[in-house]
């Protein structure tokens, strides 16, 4: 039987020691060493954990540290996790592994017909994707047939805290109308409650008050589409590069503010310091100018290039949302008119499962699988200029993928109208910092790049 699930994998060496030792530093006569060794009696660890969480320094079970392996989970899972910006992922990607053979979840049906159905149509979508990648169709535009209840296999690392919050979120959060997330969820917390007792002394008392969604219920008014453009500029900081360049001359000399006003007078001022600051190591100072920034029209594939990004609040709509009438088609498969047809046929043939186990009442539980990768939604995220700069660094690069590359190109112009004098600044690696850091892999047109985005 294929193995299935969340498995603790590793975890800190001294466990919950730390914990308790984090516990007793800030009350205690030692020193760290010395209040680390009295930390050793695992049922007054355990007591003092409960007792300073329930407190609400929670910060305490930072320190210890659990490794993840996620087995032939949906993609649903992935999606799920990922979201949980304090946690490190490591995921097998789709635009360089061949996923014809990876399998997929089948769900509960109320009956042999309904699941028939399933099986059947979902294996049509996985003969569709090996039929693009064997005519030359690249993985990472044939991803987008196949359905989001195929096996992913990925790596989440993460801290004590932020482990109670998507076992919280799993259980008695969103995860929990999914009943894949429901069931490792309860899975995980049996593993870590056995490693980490202290971690979950009454977490079901207190994780019965987790909330993560909003209570509020409107009617949504119908309106057709206003907008055809990809990316949509809400909000941003006014003055921008004007705080930019006064938090880094505080930063730098401390001055008054007459003798920041009297500096900044002078344009050239401003433009020599944001270039400082962005060639920094340490551009902190960018975080004084934000974004709010929509993409309209990313596909479930593209999701996970945007919310690796963890320095932001990206706010994803519930895959349960997406809109099978959407979906995004390559340039690839234009080029092709037969394999055109049957990738359109595909997004046809899912929208129609969708609307007949929808009319047989099936939940989410089901529904949720019947979408494909290529299905798009719409997202909202806020960033700061700092982050930004990782994100025009990565994303604006030809290495990246060519969806994720257009939002990104997009999202640059509207922001050099904003701001010229800081984002012109901004682009890819080699045009921001003069080398490429893609070793072998480098597309080889560096000087071509850079025209390229002094004119963007």
């Amino acid at each position: 039987m294929l193995k299935s699930g969340a498995f603790v994998i590793g975890v800190t060496d001294c466990k919950e020691e730390v914990c308790a030792a984090s516990g007793r530093i800030s009350t205690q006569n030692g020193t760290a060493l010395e209040i680390f060794e009295r930390s050793h009696d695992k049922e007054k660890n355990t007591n003092l954990i409960s007792k300073v969480t329930k407190s609400g320094h929670t910060s305490t079970i930072e320190h210890i540290f659990f490794n993840l392996a996620f087995e032939n989970v949906s993609v649903v899972v992935e999606q799920f996790m990922i979201e949980f910006r304090l946690a490190s992922f490591t995921v097998k990607s789709r635009r360089y592994v061949d996923f014809s053979s990876c399998g997929y979840l089948v769900p509960e049906f109320k009956n042999d017909a309904d699941k028939n159905e399933f099986t059947e149509t979902m294996d049509s979508f996985f003969s569709l994707y090996t039929e693009l990648t064997e005519k030359g169709i690249p993985k990472e535009d044939a991803r987008f047939v196949l359905p989001y209840c195929f096996y992913s296999n990925f790596y989440c690392s993460l801290n004590g805290r932020e482990l109670v919050n998507v076992l919280s979120a799993m259980i008695y959060g969103r995860g929990r109308k999914i009943r894949e997330i429901y069931n490792i969820g309860l899975s995980l917390l049996s593993q870590c409650r056995t490693i980490s007792p202290g971690l979950f002394v009454d977490f079901e008392t207190k994780a019965a008050k987790y909330s993560d969604g909003y209570d509020f219920h409107l009617d949504i008014p119908a309106c057709s589409d206003e907008t055809e453009e990809i990316c949509e500029i809400l909000s941003f900081t006014r003055d921008g590069e004007m705080n930019v360049a006064k938090s880094a001359l505080i930063e730098k000399y401390n001055p008054g503010s007459n003798a920041i006003d009297k500096l900044l007078s002078d344009r050239e001022n401003v433009k020599k310091i944001l270039s400082s600051v962005v060639k920094s190591s340490r551009p902190r100072a960018l975080e004084a100018f934000s974004c709010t920034v929509r993409f309209n029209g990313v596909s479930l594939s593209c999701l996970t290039h945007f919310a690796r990004h963890r320095m932001q609040n990206i706010c994803i709509p519930e895959l349960i949302t997406t809109s099978r009438e959407k979906f995004i088609v390559p340039d690839t498969v234009k080029s092709d008119k037969k394999l055109l047809e049957s990738y359109l046929e595909a997004f046809s043939k899912i929208r129609v499962l969708y609307e007949s186990f929808k009319e047989k009442g099936y939940d989410e539980n089901v529904l949720i699988y019947c979408v494909l990768s290529g299905n798009t939604l719409d997202i909202v995220t806020t960033m700061n200029a700092r982050e930004m700069l990782l994100f025009f660094k990565l994303r604006s690069c030809t290495r990246a993928q060519w969806e994720i590359q257009e939002f990104a190109n997009d999202f640059l112009k509207k922001l050099r109208k904003i701001s010229p004098d800081l984002f012109t600044l901004f682009g890819p690696s080699c045009y921001t910092t003069g080398v490429c850091p893609e070793g072998k892999l480098t597309c080889g047109r560096a000087a071509e790049i850079k025209e390229k985005f002094k004119s963007l």
